[in-house]
């Protein structure tokens, strides 16, 4: 047999083997006593004699080359045998999957980020609050309608003389004046994130929700600031796509005020859906939050003097901001908290 043909029919067999045993097979069958190496060297005397040296010198550097082929298999096929023998008895039964933040939380970072590259500052005020900051501070009279039990829920402890009942805080704006009255003296740019809680619950509320407030108190402050800010959050939220509307609206701690609206993710402003209304908005906008003009009464609360400094601010929801998002349509918010996988994992 030509050296250089058995070398390449070695080569393809050995290169195919996917076990030591039959690789060991192989090695008896070109390099053992009887193999065909061995045969292809008796050949020698059938040889011209001027041949001979030439033919010798490639039989045996092909003997070598098989030789190594065969090692280095033997190697390859070792290695993986070892791979495949290891096995770590304190191992779970059942690979633990990779979490993610959940996406209320991914909406919480984000927004955060946003309104950091303009310089508000991230503050937290309690949850559990007084009445005094969360209604009185906030130009709320002691008739209000929010401050009845059927809108805001009590904490059953003792009244403070000075600060009233304790609630659990129905909005974010309660921390407005606890900034205020940190700060001292403006220019004052916050934003706070926290849990509100409302006696609501139907496919856009729920008892429990997240509210991001933006304060700003400065001289010369106007409504082009509040607006500038918003348009400058919904572009960098949402997208170019994404339509506002201001509605004239009336809050306690806010003149002039305004409802923001955006056009609807789910139908995107049709307000129905394959001829269905849309369970989501019903006409097509869905209210993000509140805003407007920070009232007097509030800044004087603040220990701030209304005649030389003004401000504004907005308060939203983070869940009902977060629905609104064209990749996401979410036509339940309660979707956000029944700890279902399957729909969590999607984020």
């Amino acid at each position: 047999m030509d050296p250089l043909t058995l070398k390449l029919q070695a080569q393809s067999a050995i290169s195919e083997t996917e076990n030591v045993k039959k690789l060991e097979e192989l090695k008896i069958t070109y390099l053992g006593k009887n193999g065909l190496v061995n045969q292809m060297m008796k050949e020698i005397i059938n040889i011209p004699s001027d041949q001979k040296q030439n033919f010798g010198k490639k039989a045996n550097q092909v003997k070598q080359e098989i030789q190594l082929l065969y090692e280095q298999k033997l190697q390859e096929l070792s290695q993986e045998g070892k791979q495949q023998e290891w096995f770590d008895i304190t191992m779970p039964g059942k690979k633990p999957t990779h979490g993610h933040l959940h996406l209320v939380s991914q909406a919480i970072e984000e927004i955060s980020d946003i309104f950091a590259k303009i310089g508000f500052i991230r503050a937290r005020y309690p949850e559990v609050e007084w009445e005094y900051y969360n209604f009185e501070a906030l130009n709320m009279s002691k008739n209000h309608p929010a401050r009845d039990e059927f809108e805001t829920l009590f904490i059953d402890a003792p009244v403070n003389e000075k600060y009233g009942k304790i609630v659990l805080s129905t909005h974010t704006s309660s921390g407005q004046v606890r900034e205020m009255l940190r700060v001292g003296q403006p220019p004052i740019r916050m934003i706070n994130i926290a849990k509100c809680y409302r006696r609501q619950q139907d496919i856009t509320h729920t008892i429990m929700f997240h509210q991001f407030e933006g304060l700003v108190v400065d001289k010369n402050i106007s409504i082009k600031h509040l607006k500038g800010t918003m348009d400058y959050f919904v572009k960098q939220f949402y997208d170019e796509n994404r339509k506002t509307r201001l509605r004239p609206f009336h809050f306690q701690f806010t003149e002039p005020s305004f409802e923001v609206d955006i056009n609807c993710a789910v139908c995107l402003g049709k307000g129905e859906i394959n001829g269905k209304k849309c369970r989501t908005c019903k006409q097509g906008w869905l209210e993000l939050g509140g805003s407007g003009m920070v009232h007097p009464n509030v800044l004087k609360a603040g220990g701030i003097d209304p005649n030389k400094y003004s401000g504004f601010a907005f308060g939203w929801g983070v869940e009902r901001v977060y629905m609104m998002r064209s990749d996401v349509k979410i036509d339940d918010i309660r979707y956000l908290y029944e700890n279902d996988i399957r729909f969590l994992r999607q984020f």
